[in-house]
């Protein structure tokens, strides 16, 4: 059986839930339980939600709480969900821990949407998780990106590496 892996959710476009034709939301629920059972996704998990917010609004010390998880992690093994627009200055953030493979996703359509791309990016990062060396990436688009050269291009809808 693999490793046990810690998924911690932040919430971000991913968990986003949209009420009326003006685009109002909320963060909901985290969307990573419901992908997981539909896929019937067979690992064991700890799932740990650090909070239900819009990426623009975590906090400097929201990124210590996030970071402070995954040191007293017993599981090496972290997968994180987490808004598209901060994702990489988070990632950068945790790129001093050495002893973990870390890895962000998300989405750029909420996973409530039909096509959504949050299922693909999630499948992409559960396997990742599995099979990287320690460090930090962020896993989007089916590509692995390192958060130190990643760049969010917002025109096509995708993260890339300068």
């Amino acid at each position: 059986m693999a490793e046990r892996i810690r998924i911690i959710t932040t919430g971000g476009t991913i968990d986003k839930v949209y009420f009326d034709a003006l685009s109002e939301y909320q963060v909901g629920e985290p969307a990573i339980v419901q992908i997981l059972e539909e896929a019937n996704v067979d690992l064991q998990y700890e799932l740990q939600q650090i909070c239900r917010k819009d990426s623009l609004d975590l906090t400097d010390a929201d990124r210590d709480t996030i970071f402070q998880a995954i040191t007293q992690s017993p599981e090496r093994r972290i997968l994180i969900t987490h808004g598209t627009d901060t994702m990489i200055k988070t990632a950068q953030r945790l790129s001093s821990i050495k002893d973990a493979v870390i890895v962000f996703t998300g989405s750029m359509a909420p996973a409530k949407l039909r096509n959504s791309d949050a299922f693909f990016n999630v499948g992409c990062a559960i396997i990742a998780v599995q099979t990287l060396p320690p460090g930090t990436y962020i896993v989007m688009n089916g590509r692995i990106v390192d958060p130190g050269k990643a760049t969010k291009n917002r025109n096509k809808l995708r993260f890339e590496e300068s």
